[in-house]
């Protein structure tokens, strides 16, 4: 059992390392500009360098950020995939197990289709039609370079 002022002290160790982490995280690697929609923040670790590369000379850049392809469109639905996203994208590129060539997972590969869609929709109904929902085949299997060039 702690004593009252060794809990105290250990409250304020712990109090400590959230905020000194914090500090780390949104001054010094920049966290808050994830809050914004500027693209160059996906660039802030050289890791996604190449993807921002690809973005600049993509045909999406003049219509599109990041964001309206990578998040979805609700405010909650936006903020909690940029936390999660944030805090994965961290702990790879803090530790170093990232492939060298990095992958979108299933979950974001969801998010990117439905952007597709909201966009093309016109294209999509008239490819697919009003009736095929089933077994459609997702935007990026012909189009996986469209938004990045790579």
């Amino acid at each position: 059992m702690l004593s009252k002022s060794n809990f105290i002290i250990l409250i304020g160790v712990m109090a400590g390392l959230v905020i000194g982490l914090g500090c780390y995280t949104f001054i010094y690697a920049k966290g808050y500009s994830y809050l914004t929609d500027d693209p160059s923040a996906c660039a802030n670790c050289h890791v996604m360098s190449q993807q921002y590369n690809g973005w600049i000379k993509s045909s999406h850049r003049s219509v599109a950020k990041c964001n309206d392809c990578h998040t979805p469109a609700s405010f909650v639905g936006k903020y909690a995939t940029k936390a999660s996203n944030g805090f994965w994208h961290s702990f790879y590129f803090t530790t170093g197990w990232f492939p060298d060539n990095i992958q979108i997972n299933e979950r974001n590969t969801k998010v990117a289709e439905q952007a597709c869609q909201k966009c093309h929709q016109d294209i999509v109904d008239a490819i697919d039609g009003p009736h095929q929902q089933a077994n459609k085949t997702p935007c990026i299997t012909c189009h996986k370079s469209v938004g990045h060039m790579e």
